[in-house]
This record gives structure tokens, C-alpha cells and sequence, in this order.
């Protein structure tokens, strides 16, 4: 066992992100076509061919297992474990060659994810989340920073899209309390939160195969990782993200989130 987690599982994981990484270095910056789905949102062969080549394994090593796949759909989702896949998470930044896409690979136990893998191919960097073990980076153990105010938080969110509507407002309200807020980083500025570098990192209308992965990788290294109400994220989350490195932080962004939190002055660094 690793952690909760049967190590042949664990192992089958990392075999899953080695036969994606390959093939989407083979097509970065490559000028790939680009076919857009039915939401408008772009997907690739390299999307395509990676999770093919994962949902292979899974076939032959573990046939009883449901598989969630963000371009080839879902069978068995009612068996005990469930492998979630998004092959290439930030495939716009893919496509424009920005390296800070990834693969995410989550097994679910139960509809809990369990183990939660973030692989960068170009970079070559992995982080790997085992329930009940501590999370690594490149094999080492990470461990998130602590940061107990939101003046002091450097905070990443991916798009402006992401929050419609009277959304929009409450996540504004919380960038302007943070020390430093950027846009960008797709499932990779969780890795740098897990890894200590930053501190938040709040979206919404994430899918199953957007955040399930990123769970594990997060607690395993000490943070908390919810949707904005607190709840536990799972198969039947409403889309929101709130992750924190510090237990304290991540409640006053829940406050700021709500609409209860104080007024303050504006405190916001632009890098």
C-alpha cells in the first residue's frame, strides 16, 4: 500500500502519465490542428492520442475499473475505483506554446478522489498525491507555505470566463485583498501551491476531469482544497474551487467568496 492506495495502483498511475508525456511533447509547438468541441472550447490529436493511450492501460491492467475521460467519454462510473483523465488540462496554453499545461490523471475510490497525478511533459515535472501519504514533486515530498492573511497571499486564477455572471463581482472582491493576483496557470499553478510558491487558487464551472486530480496532490502536501462553500470536492461538485495552502487563508477567502467578509481597502500587486 501507498498511503490508502494499493501501490500497484499508484505504480499504474505513473505508467498512465508516462505514455501521455511523450505524446504530447511530440506535438507541442508543432502548429497541430485545432478542431473545436461542441462548448466552443479547442481539442487536438495530442488530446486525442494521449488519452487513447492511457485508456489502453487501463483496459489491460485494470478492466474492472470505470474510466472518466474528458474526450472519450465514461463507462462502468458506478465501479468501486474510477479513473478520471484529462489528457492535455490548458489546451489553450498547449496551442499557443505556453509549457504549463498538463496531464491530470485521479483515481476515485467510491467517488473520492484518492491519488491525483499533475504531469508537466515539456518541463518533466510531475507531482504525484496519494490519500493518507505525503504528496512529492519529481519523487521529493512537498509541503505548501504558510500564509495566515490574505494581504500577504499571492493568488491565481485561469480566466475571466470562468466567473459569470454576479460571480464575476465576488471574485474581483477577493483579488483586491490578496498582495499579488494573476491571471493564468491552468492545473499548474495547483502544483505551484502544493509545492509552496503560492498560496490560492480560486476558480469555477470546473468538470470532474478539471479538479479531480489536483485534490490528492494538494492535501497530500498539507493544503485544503474545496469548492467555496467547503465542501468536499467529489463527483457531484458544483464546479467551484477554492485551494489554499494555509487553513486560515482558506477561510477568509471563503468569507470574501460569500459576500460576509468586512470591507477593506484595496491591496493588490500586478506582476
Amino acid at each position: 500500500m501507498t498511503g490508502s492506495v494499493p501501490a500497484e495502483l499508484v505504480a499504474l498511475a505513473h505508467r498512465l502519465a508516462d505514455a501521455a508525456r511523450p505524446i504530447a511533447a511530440r506535438y507541442f509547438r508543432t502548429g497541430v490542428t485545432i478542431d473545436d468541441k461542441t462548448d466552443a472550447s479547442p481539442v487536438t490529436i495530442a488530446d486525442r492520442e494521449a488519452e487513447t493511450a492511457m485508456r489502453a492501460l487501463l483496459d489491460e491492467h485494470v478492466p474492472q475499473h470505470g474510466v472518466f475521460g474528458e474526450e472519450h467519454g465514461a463507462v462502468r462510473t458506478d465501479a468501486e475505483y474510477v479513473w478520471v483523465l484529462d489528457p492535455i488540462d490548458g489546451t489553450k496554453a498547449f496551442i499557443t506554446g505556453l509549457p504549463i499545461f498538463g496531464t491530470l490523471i485521479a483515481l476515485l475510490h467510491r467517488g473520492r478522489p484518492v491519488l491525483g497525478v499533475i504531469d508537466q511533459p515539456i518541463l518533466q515535472e510531475r507531482w504525484l498525491g496519494v490519500d493518507g501519504a505525503a504528496s512529492t514533486f519529481n519523487g521529493r515530498p512537498i509541503r505548501v507555505r504558510a500564509c495566515a492573511s490574505l494581504d500577504h497571499a499571492y493568488m491565481y486564477s485561469t480566466a475571466p470566463i470562468m466567473f459569470p455572471g454576479a460571480l464575476a463581482a465576488r471574485h474581483e472582491a477577493l483579488t483586491r485583498r490578496v498582495k499579488l493576483f494573476r491571471w493564468g496557470g491552468d492545473c499548474y499553478a495547483y502544483g505551484l501551491l502544493a509545492s509552496g510558491h503560492l498560496d490560492l487558487v480560486v476558480e469555477n464551472t470546473l468538470k470532474l476531469y478539471d479538479f479531480a486530480a489536483l485534490v490528492p496532490v494538494v492535501r497530500g502536501a498539507g493544503g485544503l482544497i474545496t469548492d467555496w462553500a467547503g465542501r468536499e470536492l467529489d463527483m457531484n461538485s458544483d464546479g467551484s474551487v477554492l485551494a489554499a495552502g494555509d487553513a486560515a487563508v482558506h477561510r477568509l477567502a471563503r468569507e470574501v467568496l460569500s459576500g460576509t467578509a468586512p470591507s477593506t481597502a484595496p491591496r493588490r500587486g500586478l506582476g
